[in-house]
């Protein structure tokens, strides 16, 4: 893959080169010389199908994590997300020890595999809170919650410049990956100020389904704000929120 240099920018086709606009600004790449209907079709190309077949079926999973959690995804995630997140699934289906190669599936996988999944790169929650928290995940009631002790923002909470409060917000996630279904719920404190005085316990509950059999999801993360004339604003329009899985139970 090459990169397009100059003032006057193509996009489109000549021959067998291909010029497009991407993320990372104008490219070049060369056409593939392998026919779509052979890839389909000739057994020299079965590893492919089911590379194929498995990327697709990670990347289905991944959108459906995404859009179940897009109360909290709309601040707190970056441009790159869809492919992090699709990459973190394949290696979901990777861990699946019972199926086929290439029938290989997230609830066969291990899910469990994606925590620690930060969904925004910009802003990590493992590099902006320092406060100690516990989760728990308990099928019988449904319930995902998330516990912080009391502490100081400063010392325990690295904001980006600018910032005068915060939040912490998280959301809890069952999902069936077979029927294409999802349920969320998310909780989310006061908007606190950003200074030295202690805040109280937080204590946050995302009530899902009892007795579940399906994925559980559990996300932590933290909104910026900076308070101009007595209002408050999504600092950066929330360029630097964290967000990230904190505990997954799968089935």
């Amino acid at each position: 893959m090459a990169r397009q240099k100059g003032i006057i920018k193509i996009k489109g086709t000549l021959g067998d080169i291909t010029f497009y606009k991407s993320q990372d600004g104008y490219l070049v790449k060369e056409k593939s010389g392998v026919d779509g209907k052979r890839i389909a079709t000739d057994p020299a190309f079965q590893r492919t199908r089911e590379n194929n077949s498995e990327f697709g079926r990670a990347g289905k999973a991944g959108k459906m994590l995404r859009m179940a959690l897009r109360p909290l995804l709309i601040k707190c995630s970056d441009s790159r997300v869809v492919g992090r997140l699709t990459q973190a699934m394949v290696k979901v289906l990777q861990a699946d020890s019972v199926s086929e190669r290439g029938l290989r599936n997230v609830i066969d996988g291990e899910t469990e595999l994606l925590v620690g999944f930060e969904f925004n790169i910009r802003g990590k929650l493992s590099n902006s809170l320092y406060a100690p928290y516990s989760t728990q995940i308990d099928r019988v009631t449904g319930e995902l919650t998330v516990d912080i002790p009391s502490f100081v923002p400063t010392n325990m909470i690295a904001a980006p410049s600018g910032c005068t409060h915060f939040r912490i917000v998280s959301g809890g996630a069952e999902i069936d990956f077979e029927n294409g279904e999802y349920f969320v719920a998310t909780d989310e404190s006061a908007i606190l100020p950003w200074n030295g005085a202690a805040t109280i316990a937080i204590n946050q509950v995302n009530a899902l389904t009892a007795n579940s059999t399906k994925p559980l999801f559990l996300a932590l993360g933290i909104e910026f704000f900076q308070e101009v004339n007595g209002q408050m604003y999504s600092l950066k329009n929330g360029a630097y929120n964290p967000l990230m899985l904190v505990a997954v139970n799968g089935v």
